[in-house]
C-alpha cells in the first residue's frame, strides 16, 4: 500500500460553499519525464540497484504505477495527464525512441499529453510512431502542421473526453520557439500561444464545455501569461522549466496551485520525481469553487510495482554493457543542475567546454560554447559511468567547429544571456574565453568585458570556435552562426568527447574560474 506522503494540503477557495451540482474532479499529471524509466538519484540521474534498496532513490515507472493506481483509488473521477517531454535524456530513448513511452503510458493510462519540443528531436517521423502507439490523443494547438504529411490530420489542437458524466475540454501547447529548440522540420508553422488556446477555447465553449485544461509545455512564465491573457481556461498544467510548485518544499517557486485570476496553474518538476495531484471542484457552470492539492515525491515510501519493475529491468538488458562501463574517477560532485548551468558558470559547463576546446585546439579553434540545455544532469563524486555522461548528454549531438568574426561571437553571447529571466537553454558555457554580464539591462545589451585568449575580443576578427551541431544550426536561437565560415558539423560524439576527457583527467576535480561574472 502506498501510506500518505505528505502531509499539508493547502485550499485555494475561490467561493463559499459547495452547491449540490457541485462536480469533483482528481487531475493527475506529470511533465518532463525524460525517459526517466528507472529510479533516479537525488542528482536526477542514474541511481544503482544498492541505493535504491537503501532508499536513496526516486521515481521511475513503477513508482508511478503505484501512485497512480493509490490516487485513482482515492477519488471518484480522475484524469492522467502529461505536459509534454516524454521524449529523450537516457539510453532507454536513445535505444527504443518512443516504443517504450507508449507502452509505459498506456500502462498508465493516461488521458491525453501535449507535444513537448523534444519530442521532435528525431523528426516528425518518430512522433508520429508514437502517437500511432498510445492509446490517448496527442495534443498541440499553436501549431499548423497541414503542410507536414507525418501529423496532418493526425495532430489535433484539442479533444474532448467525458469522465463521471461530465464532458472536459482538453488543449495541447508546446513552445513557440519550438524550431529553435528541436527538429520539427520547415513543413509546420508554430503560432502565438495565447491566441490558440483562446481559439480553442472558443471552439470548445461553443459547443458547450465549460471545464478547460490546457496541457502546457511552455514553461510557468508563459503560463502565467497564458491564464492572465485568456478567458475559459480553468486549469493549466505545465510543463518545459521543470517547474516545482508546491505548498510544502523551500524549492517551490510558486504555490500549488499558482491563481492567476480564475485559473489553477500546476506543475510536477521532472524526471518522475513526483506525481501531481490536484484536486478540482467545479460549480454548475463550470467555474473553480475550489482547488487544493500537492505533488506527491516519489521517493522509497512508494513501492515499486513488480510487473513494471522486471519489464524496465528486461529493457534495460542491451543499454547495460555500455552505460555500466567506468570511464573516469571524480573526486567532487560535477554539478550540471538546471538552475545553475542555464544562469551561471557551473561546473559541469566548464567540464564539457574544456573537453571540445581540447579534442581541437590543434586545428586553431579558440573558443568554446555549449548551450546550458544541452546539459541535463549532475554526476556525483566516485566512479563515473558511461551511462551517467550519456544522462548528462543524451542528444547525440556531435562537435561541430567553424569560424565567426567577433561581432558575431558577442552577438551569440546577447543571445546566449538573453532569456535568463527564464531559464532558457541558450545561457552560453564557455572555453577560451571569458565574459561578464548585467541581466537588469535590456536583452541585446548586457554583455561585456569579452576576452578570447587574455586579449579584448575584436570585432573584425576571424575566430575559430567549436560547439555541438544543435547549435551550431541555430538550436537555442544561435541563428547568426548558420552563416559560419569553414563549417564541419559531423566531428565525433560530445558525449564521447567528455568521457574521454574525464578519463584522461581522472580523478577529475570539478572546478569554476570566473570565466563568467554576473554584475
Amino acid at each position: 500500500m502506498l501510506r500518505k506522503i505528505f502531509t499539508t494540503t493547502a485550499a485555494v477557495a475561490l467561493s463559499a460553499g459547495a452547491a449540490s451540482a457541485d462536480y469533483a474532479l482528481t487531475i493527475l499529471h506529470t511533465n518532463d519525464f525524460h525517459a526517466r524509466f528507472e529510479p533516479i538519484s537525488k542528482y536526477d540521474s542514474g541511481c544503482s540497484s544498492e541505493d535504491n534498496t537503501e532508499g536513496k532513490c526516486f521515481g521511475g515507472s513503477a513508482r508511478l504505477v503505484t501512485a497512480i493506481d493509490s490516487a485513482r483509488a482515492r477519488t471518484n473521477n480522475s484524469i492522467l495527464v502529461d505536459g509534454g517531454d516524454q521524449f529523450q535524456g537516457t539510453l532507454f530513448y536513445t535505444y527504443y525512441k518512443g516504443k517504450l513511452a507508449a507502452e509505459m503510458m498506456n500502462k498508465m493510462r493516461y488521458d491525453a499529453m501535449t507535444v513537448g519540443n523534444h519530442e521532435f528531436d528525431d523528426g516528425p517521423e518518430v512522433l508520429r510512431g508514437f502517437m500511432d502507439a498510445v492509446d490517448f490523443p496527442v495534443l498541440m494547438s499553436n501549431a499548423d502542421v497541414s503542410g507536414e504529411d507525418m501529423l496532418a490530420g493526425k495532430l489535433a489542437k484539442s479533444t474532448v473526453i467525458e469522465r463521471g458524466g461530465e464532458k472536459l475540454g482538453l488543449i495541447g501547447l508546446t513552445p513557440h520557439d519550438t524550431p529553435e529548440l528541436s527538429s520539427p522540420g520547415a513543413n509546420i508553422v508554430f503560432t502565438d500561444p495565447v491566441d490558440a488556446v483562446q481559439d480553442e477555447v472558443d471552439k470548445l465553449t461553443e459547443m458547450g464545455i465549460n471545464k478547460i485544461i490546457v496541457l502546457s509545455h511552455s514553461g510557468y512564465n508563459v503560463d502565467k501569461k497564458v491564464a492572465a491573457e485568456t478567458t475559459g481556461v480553468d486549469v493549466i498544467v505545465g510543463g518545459h522549466t521543470n517547474t516545482l510548485l508546491s505548498n510544502t518544499s523551500d524549492r517551490a517557486e510558486g504555490p500549488y496551485p499558482t491563481m492567476v485570476g480564475n485559473t489553477a496553474i500546476v506543475s510536477a518538476y521532472a524526471y518522475g520525481k513526483f506525481l501531481g495531484e490536484l484536486n478540482v471542484t467545479f460549480d454548475d457552470a463550470g467555474a473553480i469553487v475550489e482547488a487544493t492539492g500537492e505533488p506527491i515525491i516519489m521517493d522509497a515510501a512508494v513501492a515499486e510495482e513488480e510487473a513494471t519493475k522486471s519489464r524496465i529491468a528486461e529493457a534495460a538488458i542491451p543499454l547495460d554493457e555500455i552505460r555500466n562501463k567506468v570511464v573516469a574517477e571524480t573526486a567532487d560532485e560535477i554539478i550540471g543542475a538546471k538552475t545553475e548551468c542555464r544562469a551561471v558558470e557551473c561546473a559541469m559547463g566548464n567540464l564539457i567546454a574544456d573537453a571540445m576546446l581540447d579534442r581541437v585546439k590543434k586545428q586553431g579553434i579558440q573558443i568554446a560554447i555549449q548551450n546550458g540545455g544541452g546539459i541535463r544532469a549532475s554526476i556525483d563524486a566516485g566512479p563515473v559511468t558511461m551511462g551517467e555522461v550519456l544522462t548528462v548528454l543524451p542528444f547525440q549531438n556531435t562537435l561541430s567547429t567553424f569560424q565567426v568574426t567577433g561581432a558575431t561571437m558577442l552577438e551569440a553571447l546577447e543571445n546566449g544571456v538573453s532569456q535568463i529571466e527564464d531559464g532558457a537553454g541558450r545561457f552560453p558555457q564557455v572555453a577560451g574565453m571569458t565574459f561578464a554580464f548585467d541581466k537588469s539591462q535590456p536583452a541585446g545589451s548586457r554583455i561585456s568585458d569579452v576576452m578570447v585568449g587574455g586579449e579584448p575580443l575584436d570585432m573584425a576578427k576571424v575566430y575559430g570556435v567549436v560547439s555541438n551541431n544543435f547549435v551550431r544550426n541555430g538550436g537555442d536561437g544561435y541563428a547568426m552562426f548558420r552563416d559560419a565560415m569553414n563549417v564541419y558539423d559531423f566531428g565525433p560524439d560530445l558525449a564521447d568527447v567528455t568521457a574521454e576527457y574525464l578519463a584522461k583527467h581522472s580523478p577529475f576535480k570539478p572546478y569554476t574560474d570566473d570565466r563568467i561574472v554576473a554584475k
